[in-house]
Formats: C-alpha cells, structure tokens, sequence
C-alpha cells in the first residue's frame, strides 16, 4: 500500500470561544489518498460539524473524553464529515455524502455547519471541490454508497438549487443502500425523526436512483458491505480487499479513533450493547487480517492501524 502524505495534526487558528489548536474545515487537506491494491482511495474532507460531546460519548465522563477531543465553550466537539471516494476497477463510487447544502441557517448553527464550496463554480459544498481535487467531476460517480441514511451521512447526496428545488446531487449515479435502513429511515418513531430526514431521500425517490441491497452486499469486486449493526439497527461499514489490503470504512461503528475502546460509545446510539459486539468482532478481524481502519467523524486522523491493546492505533 502506498498513500500520500497523510498529516497527524495541524493546528489552525481558532474561534472566539474555542480551545486552542480547534480544528476548522480549512484546516486540513481537502484530499488525501492511497493505494491499496488495484483501489486508488481519497478520504475527502467533505467539511465539519459539531455535536455535543456527552452525547457523543454517551456513559463516558467528560473528564475521561475531553482528554481526547476538546470541546468549544457549548460543550460540543469537532467532528469531520469525512467521505471516501474510491476508484476501482469497475466503478467510481462514492461512500457517503456529508450534510450538503440544504440546511437553514439555524441548522447550521446548532451543528455548527463549515462545509462550503464554490457555488459559482457548480461545488455548493467542500464534498464536489474535494471530487475535483481527486481527479474527477461529480457526473463521473457511478454509485453513491451509503453506509446509513442519516442527516451527516445523506445530506450531501441532495442538493438544493437556486431556484429552490431539490434534486440528486449525483443524477447519473446510482444510490446503494441496504433496504432494510432505508424502510427504518421511514419510521415515525419520536426517537429517530431528527436523524432521518425526507429531504435527503425523497428527491432520489422521485428520480428512481435507488438500489437496494442485502447484508454483507458485494458493490463491485473488492468492495462490499460489512453489517455492524447498533448505531442502527441496519449499519453498514464498507471493506475493501485487493492485492492481499484490506481497509474498512467505518463509518458511525466508530466514528472517531478516541472512541476505539469497546465501551466508548456515542448515546446516539440505539442499541449500545450491539455496538459493542459489532466493534469486537470488527477489532478481531482488524488485528488478524492487519486492516487499514478508516474513520468517518476524526477531527485529526483519517486512517490507521489498530494496536494491540485494541484502544488505540499503532504508534500513538
């Protein structure tokens, strides 16, 4: 395997009100990419988000994870809206889509949104500017791969125009997602309304794009779905295999590398003691077939090797 240069830490400048060394959107390649066997892969720095950090650490005390991830002064942590983009040998597909560019300026504020693009030049978010850098426009993605359907996974695969109409970002794509999560992401249940939101999945509807898949789905050759159920019910990470590499997409199983130890689990989950499963069996397989883990949510890091301790990456 062979990657570009791929940095552990900068250190742009902060907001009024945030801990030194904060992260922002800008303040990170907007692309970094890698070999791993016949895949070429670019984690895409598809912008930022910030969630309270309780939540995201649900039964872990503050004093514990604020060592780890430290928050502004409305208690929330910075969280990238990393996405892949992988060119393999028979597709050009993109693995989830960040949060877009439908949100008001209220949702904006409360998740504390930083992912513009140049709407100009037809990238309304970071994610169509990040597609460029890599070496492609935004019609050449083939399939649009969704790990699971919420807001800051599906948003970007929708886009508001200017006149006010929201269509599918990647019209000439088609959109994969395990059927059972995208009849979940119908539910009404109070419990769950916030995260799925119709405007994400109703436009793709409408323009007949999706295709619906089983567990452990093979997308193309090398690529496939890996059930890790708990975030949701139907959470799916994505492994890729070529040339005797593997690497796993993680996606919500563990959205940061400070949430690498079994029992450090968001409370967005909705079944934690799943989660906890889910990561063992994922923590085994990674140790024994030498994974490259690849997280979704890390403010810092976009990929590394777990330790043996199974609580951290090798050479933390």
């Amino acid at each position: 395997m062979t990657q570009d240069q791929n940095p552990k830490k900068t250190k742009p400048e902060s907001a009024e009100g945030d801990p030194p060394g904060f992260p922002t959107a800008s303040g990170f390649p907007l692309v970094r990419s890698l070999d791993l066997g016949a895949f070429r892969v670019h984690a895409i720095e598809a912008g930022l988000q910030r969630l309270d950090g309780g939540a995201m650490f649900g039964v872990v005390p503050r004093p514990l994870w604020e060592r780890r991830i430290a928050p502004d002064a409305r208690n929330r942590i910075p969280l990238a809206l990393r996405c892949l983009l992988v060119e393999a040998p028979e597709a050009l597909i993109l693995v989830d889509t960040g949060v877009g560019n439908k949100g008001d300026d209220q949702f904006r504020r409360i998740y504390g949104i930083e992912n513009e693009g140049d709407p100009a030049e037809g990238a309304p978010t970071r994610l169509e500017l990040g597609i460029r850098e890599a070496g492609h426009e935004p019609s050449d993605i083939d399939i649009v791969l969704m790990t699971h359907l919420h807001f800051d996974h599906a948003g970007g695969g929708t886009t508001r125009r200017d006149d006010g109409e929201i269509v599918p970002s990647f019209p000439g794509a088609r959109y994969v997602v395990h059927e059972e999560e995208f009849r979940f992401a119908g539910s009404p249940n109070e419990r769950i309304r916030a995260s799925y939101l119709s405007e994400n999945l109703e436009p793709i509807s409408r323009y007949n794009l999706w295709d619906f898949v089983g567990t452990d789905a093979e997308i193309t050759g090398g690529l496939r779905l890996v059930h890790t159920p708990g975030h949701t019910p139907h959470h799916h990470s994505v492994l890729l295999e070529s040339g005797g590499e593997r690497a796993c997409f993680l996606a919500d199983l563990c959205p940061t590398t400070a949430h690498l130890p079994l029992p450090w689990i968001m409370g967005y989950d909705l079944e934690p003691l799943v989660t906890l499963e889910s990561k063992r069996e994922t923590w085994e397989r990674a140790l024994h077939e030498d994974w490259l883990l690849i997280f979704e949510h890390d403010p810092v890091i976009a990929w590394g090797r777990l330790a043996e301790d199974r609580r951290s990456l090798r050479g933390e």
